[in-house]
């Protein structure tokens, strides 16, 4: 078998802090979704993220013990996955993402898009 280059994961704002305070189960099946993606995949239960057009950002979802775990993350930046949010979805009104979480995503999907230039330039002896 061949072997894969695992793609880097960037963590943006609190998303890895947020995603380490969900219950163990529902860190392992995020992850789980991640690490597809890391191995140039994509989880069967990620789906595109509405509102982004074509920015690939995509959302997996964990359900446990009665609650529904969000992480949201972006693999359309060169090769690297920008890990945007993770959050508990409260609303028990249907499976719509709030818009106040969406303000996040949108926030830190542009921060995203920084950090990569940056990282481009850091690449390129801060050539653009």
């Amino acid at each position: 078998m061949e072997d894969v280059e695992r793609k880097a994961v960037v963590w943006v704002g609190s998303c890895r802090d947020d995603l380490a305070e969900f219950p163990a189960p529902a860190r392992r099946g995020l992850g789980y979704a991640l690490n597809v993606a890391q191995l140039g995949g994509k989880h069967p239960d990620a789906v595109p993220l509405k509102g982004f057009g074509g920015a690939g950002v995509l959302e997996a979802v964990e359900d446990f013990d009665g609650n529904t775990y969000r992480l949201m993350y972006t693999v359309r930046l060169g090769d690297r996955i920008y890990a945007l949010h993770a959050f508990q979805k409260k609303s028990t009104r249907g499976i719509k993402t709030p818009q106040h979480e969406m303000a996040v995503v949108r926030r830190r999907y542009g921060q995203a898009q920084e950090m990569h230039r940056q990282w481009l330039a850091s690449q390129s002896g801060g050539k653009p």
